[in-house]
C-alpha cells in the first residue's frame, strides 16, 4: 500500500504541475458539493418544522435554500466530472503513456523485449496511462466521498446516534470487493500470453501480406481455430475471476443492505414514537435515501481504484525493473572513440538466450582490425545475427568480453555508442511516416536535410524512388494512413538509405541487407557499400560488418568469419579460406554451382 500511496502522491504532483487550475477547481467543486449536500437536508428539516409551526416566511426561505443547494450539487458534480476527465485525458494519455514507452525503450539492449515475463506486463500496460491516472484521481474522489458519507452520518446522528452503526456495514463491501479484484488482477497477468497470441493470429488473418500465403495453403481455417482457442482460454480464465469477484461484491452488498434496512427502520420508529418532529422524519428519509447513493458511490469508486491494481502492479514492476537495470548498468565516464585506432576484439565471448540449452555464440575469439570490412557467413541459426547484436550492445556477453580499442564495450555508454553506429538489419523497421522522414530517422539531427537524404538514397541504389512517389520525399507511407505502400524491395532500400544517413560512424553493420533485392541491385548496393567502407576507414577507422548468406557478395571482404552452431570455425580472407578447403570452400562451391546452373 505504501508503494501505491507514493505513486499516487507523485501523480497528483504531476497533475498539479501540468494542470493546476483543473485540480484546484475540481477540489473546490467537491468541497462545495459536500457543503450543499449538508445544507439541503438541514434546510428541508427547517422548512417542514417552520411550516408546522405556521411560520410561512421561514418555511419559504428554508425551502428555497434547499432547492438552490440541491440544484448546486447537480451542477458542481457535472463540472467536477468534466474537469476530472479532461485532466486524465491530457495527463494520462499525453504523459503516462509516453512515460511507459520511454521506460520500455530506455532499457539498454533488447533482451527484455524477448522475455515473456516482460512482455506479459507490457501487454497489460498497452494504453494503460488513462487508467493509472484515473486511479490517482479516483483516490481523491474516494476520500471526498468518504467525507461526504461522514457528513451524512453526522446529519443522521442529530436524529439518532444508532445510525453510526451503518459505517462498519459500509466497510464490508470494500474489503470483499478488494479481495475479488485481486483475483482479477492475477488472472489478467496469467492470461496475457494467450491474449498476445490471439492478437498476433488475428493480425495474420486480417493483414494482406500473410493473407496471400494463407489462401494458397488453406491454413486460414486452422489459424482461425487457434485464434479462437487462445481467445477462449484468456476470456474464460478472466471470466471466472470476474465471476468470483462479482460473488464477493454481492455478498458485501447483501450484508450492507441488511444493516441499512434494520438501521433505517429503527430510526424511523424512534422518530415516530419518541416525539420527533416531522422535520426529523423528512431529514431521516432524505439523508438516508442520499446515504444509499453516497455509500454506493464511495464503495464503487473505492472498488474501481482497487481494480486498477491490475495496471498499477505492472506499472510499478516496470518502473522498478528500469531502475534496477539502470543501477546495474550505470553510465560510465569512458568516452566512445571518435575514431577507431586499433580495432574491435572478441575475447572468448559466449551468449545464451534465456530458456535455451545451447549457446547462440560460443567462446568466440577474434580481432576485427580498424578500417576493415568483415563478413560473417554461415548456415541459418549459426549465430551470425547474435554476433552482430553483441557488437551493437543489444546483449551483454554471458562470458568473455568485447573491447573497442582496448576498452570494454560494457563500459561505454550505450546511447553514445549507438550514436556512432550505422545499421541495417534484416528485420528492418517500416515507418509509416513521410518517405523523407523514413530515411532521415537514421540521423535525427539531420532528418529534414533533403540533400543528406538524397545522398543516402544514392548510397542505397534508391535515388529513383522519390520520383516514383506521388509527393516525392513528402509522400505519406502506409495505406492504413491514406498513403502509399512500398514493395518489400523498396522498404529494404529505404532501410539501407536510413543506415547511410550518418556521415562518420565508427562501425557499420549490414545484417542480410539485400535479402529482398534482385541480384543486380544487390551487387550494386554491395559495391557502393564497399566503396563507402573504404572511405569511412580513412575517416574514422570504421569497422564494417556484413552478414550475408550469399558468399559471392562478400568475397571482397578483408576478413571472413565462418560460424557454425555458435562457434567460429574458420576465419581469413576469401583466398585463404578457399586454399584451406574447409567449410567456407565447401559452402562457396555449392553456391557457385547453384548460381551457375543453366536456366531452362
Amino acid at each position: 500500500m505504501n508503494r501505491y500511496l507514493v505513486l499516487w502522491a507523485s501523480l497528483l504532483k504531476l497533475s498539479w504541475k501540468q494542470r493546476p487550475g483543473f485540480l484546484t477547481l475540481f477540489l473546490f467543486c467537491q468541497v462545495l458539493d459536500i457543503a450543499a449536500l449538508a445544507f439541503t437536508g438541514l434546510a428541508l428539516r427547517d422548512a417542514i418544522d417552520a411550516a408546522q409551526r405556521g411560520v410561512l416566511a421561514s418555511s419559504i426561505i428554508a425551502a428555497t435554500t434547499a432547492a438552490v443547494c440541491y440544484a448546486a450539487t447537480s451542477v458542481l458534480r457535472g463540472v467536477a466530472q468534466t474537469l476530472r476527465l479532461q485532466a486524465i485525458e491530457r495527463i494520462g494519455v499525453a504523459e503516462l503513456d509516453t512515460l511507459i514507452m520511454r521506460y520500455i525503450v530506455g532499457v539498454e539492449g533488447i533482451e527484455h523485449l524477448e522475455r515473456p515475463q516482460f512482455l506479459d506486463r507490457i501487454t497489460v500496460l498497452r494504453g494503460a496511462g488513462w487508467g493509472v491516472m484515473d486511479s490517482t484521481w479516483g483516490v481523491v474522489e474516494a476520500v471526498l466521498s468518504t467525507v461526504r458519507l461522514a457528513v451524512l452520518l453526522l446529519l443522521l446522528n442529530t436524529v439518532d446516534p444508532w445510525l453510526l452503526t451503518l459505517l462498519p456495514f459500509a466497510a464490508v463491501p470494500l474489503w470483499l470487493d478488494k479481495r475479488g479484484q485481486g483475483a482479477v488482477a492475477k488472472a489478467e497477468v496469467a492470461t496475457a500470453e494467450a491474449m498476445r497470441l490471439q492478437k498476433h493470429l488475428f493480425t495474420l488473418l486480417t493483414t494482406a501480406g500473410p493473407g496471400k500465403e494463407l489462401r494458397i495453403t488453406s491454413a486460414g481455417g486452422e489459424l482461425a481455430r487457434r485464434q479462437t482457442a487462445a481467445w477462449d482460454e484468456a476470456v474464460e480464465a478472466r471470466f471466472r475471476a470476474q465471476l468470483a469477484s462479482a460473488g464477493w461484491k454481492l455478498c458485501g452488498w447483501v450484508i450492507f443492505m441488511l444493516g441499512y434496512a434494520a438501521a433505517l427502520a429503527f430510526v424511523v420508529r424512534q422518530a415516530l414514537t419518541a416525539g420527533g418532529s416531522a422535520g426529523d422524519i423528512v431529514l431521516t428519509v432524505t439523508v438516508a435515501t442520499t446515504l444509499r447513493s453516497a455509500v454506493q458511490q464511495t464503495v464503487s469508486r473505492s472498488a474501481e481504484v482497487a481494480s486498477y491494481k491490475r495496471l498499477l502492479d505492472p506499472f510499478l514492476w516496470l518502473r522498478d525493473y528500469v531502475a534496477r537495470e539502470k543501477a546495474a548498468r550505470p553510465v560510465t565516464g569512458v568516452p566512445v572513440p571518435r575514431r577507431i585506432e586499433k580495432g574491435i576484439a572478441f575475447d572468448r565471448v559466449s551468449y545464451m538466450y534465456p530458456g535455451t540449452k545451447h549457446p547462440a555464440v560460443d567462446e568466440v575469439t577474434i580481432d576485427l582490425p580498424a578500417g576493415s570490412v568483415v563478413a560473417v557467413v554461415g548456415e541459418y541459426g549459426s549465430g551470425k545475427t547474435t554476433l552482430v547484436k553483441l557488437l551493437c550492445k543489444y546483449y551483454r556477453p554471458d562470458e568473455g568480453k568485447i573491447t573497442v580499442d582496448g576498452n570494454d564495450l560494457t563500459s561505454l555508454n550505450a546511447a553514445d555508442w549507438w550514436e556512432r553506429l550505422s545499421v541495417a538489419f534484416q528485420d528492418f523497421g517500416r515507418y509509416r511516416t513521410t518517405f523523407g522522414e523514413a530515411v532521415g530517422l537514421g540521423d535525427l539531427p539531420n532528418k529534414d536535410d533533403s540533400d543528406r537524404i538524397l545522398a543516402a538514397l544514392r548510397a542505397a541504389d534508391a535515388e529513383h524512388l522519390p520520383s516514383r512517389l506521388v509527393n516525392g520525399l513528402r509522400t505519406q507511407l502506409g495505406k492504413e494512413f491514406g498513403g502509399t505502400d512500398l514493395s518489400e524491395g523498396q522498404w529494404q532500400k529505404t532501410a539501407l538509405a536510413r543506415a547511410s544517413m550518418r556521415e562518420a560512424p565508427v562501425m557499420v553493420v549490414l545484417d542480410e541487407p539485400t535479402a529482398s533485392l534482385d541480384a543486380p541491385s544487390e551487387q550494386t548496393v554491395f559495391e557502393t557499400y564497399m566503396r563507402n567502407a573504404r572511405d569511412l576507414a580513412q575517416k574514422t577507422g570504421a569497422v564494417t560488418v556484413v552478414v550475408s548468406h550469399r558468399f559471392s557478395t562478400v568475397a571482397g571482404a578483408d576478413l571472413i568469419l565462418v560460424m557454425r552452431r555458435g562457434r567460429l570455425v574458420e576465419h581469413g580472407s576469401h583466398e585463404e579460406l578457399m586454399a584451406l578447403g574447409g567449410s567456407y570452400a565447401e559452402l562457396y562451391s555449392i553456391q557457385e554451382k547453384a548460381y551457375s546452373l543453366p536456366q531452362s
